[in-house]
């Protein structure tokens, strides 16, 4: 293989600049495993590493990017050899570690699983982190009773990664999926992914968030948290559940104790950062499955780009100009 490859470089040194360079295995940080990556993708961090001020990159310069899938090129950790085909996804990925916006990554071993063999490396980055934290909270659901026969399933910020995935994998197992999103000129892509009824983001929040409102949704995902979660929270049902992943509408829930002393409501947090490799090998394999892998995975892809076009996909992201997933195709 050629010492020289290309990657996206994001640099403070002078000005902030983003743009494709050429780097050497040299310019690699450490680690046990040398992957040549095939796929990675945008995720709003990813956006975020991609501004001055988005607060996620500390040392310059720097590779983005906290997704990737590819095949091994070496190895110096026994569980992995030449030629397997595998993912890395979070921990420090993209964020204290050069990621997969590069045609070749070194990743430490224990942030490295196996390809499940019912996916394709591209498969595994239309899924990628936004969808494995989809899964971790519908898994999350269902270990606190959630289940098809019990109502309805609220997914906010349904256009986005997290929301679509969630749409799509719990319409795959039979829930009646309920799809709330700020673009309900996206309905028709929302209905393909299997959403039984798609309602504004105003449906959801209107300009009054009561304590506690009419009871809607035995449980929801939410990917938006601020205001909006806290009118989820009001509008589930006895005994419910929402399992909360994201911060696009804030930081900041107001809410009162209501909803959890009187309906017993429970707000479970999801973290797929650091999540521990041997759940997060169970997962992966789950997700390749007849029991999550939705069929209509292909239509989460709101399109695939190159090196090039990342620059301008970062800043569509963080703009809400995107359906779904956007791929990198690496190689």
């Amino acid at each position: 293989m050629t010492n020289l490859f290309q990657a996206l470089v994001i640099d403070k040194t002078d000005t902030f600049s983003v743009e494709v360079k050429p780097l050497s295995l040299e310019d690699l940080p450490a680690g046990e495993v040398l992957i040549k990556v095939a796929y990675s993708s945008v995720n709003y961090k990813d956006g975020l590493a991609g501004i001055p001020d988005g607060n996620i990159v500390r040392n310059y310069p720097f590779v983005p990017g906290i997704d990737l899938s590819g095949t091994v090129v070496s190895s110096a950790d026994s569980r992995f050899q030449e030629g397997q085909s595998v993912i890395a996804t979070s921990y420090g990925i993209g964020v204290s570690h050069f990621g997969g916006f590069s045609e070749y990554a070194r990743i430490p071993a224990d942030w490295v699983i196996p390809l499940p063999e019912s996916l394709t490396l591209r498969e595994a980055m239309i899924y990628g982190t936004a969808g494995f934290t989809a899964a971790m909270s519908i898994e999350a659901l269902e270990a606190h009773g959630l289940t098809p026969d019990n109502g309805k399933v609220l997914v906010t910020g349904a256009t986005g990664g997290v929301g679509g995935a969630a749409v799509a994998i719990l319409a795959k197992q039979g829930y009646q999926v309920t799809a709330s999103t700020g673009r309900t000129a996206e309905a028709g892509y929302l209905q393909a992914l299997g959403a039984a009824e798609v309602i504004s983001r105003e449906d959801v929040a209107g300009s009054t968030v009561k304590p506690l409102d009419k009871q809607l949704w035995q449980a929801a995902v939410d990917s938006v948290g601020g205001t909006p979660l806290a009118a989820v929270l009001s509008k589930i049902a006895y005994g419910g559940a929402v399992a909360a992943s994201g911060l696009t509408a804030g930081t900041a829930i107001p809410t009162t104790v209501l909803p959890f002393i009187l309906r017993g409501v429970s707000l479970l947090g999801i973290d797929s950062v650091s999540c521990p490799a041997e759940k997060r090998a169970k997962l992966w394999q789950r997700m390749a499955n007849d029991d999550m892998k939705p069929a209509v995975l292909e239509e989460l892809v709101d399109r695939e780009i190159t090196l090039k076009e990342l620059p301008a996909a970062l800043q569509d992201i963080l703009k809400s100009n995107t359906r779904g997933r956007v791929l990198v195709r690496l190689s």
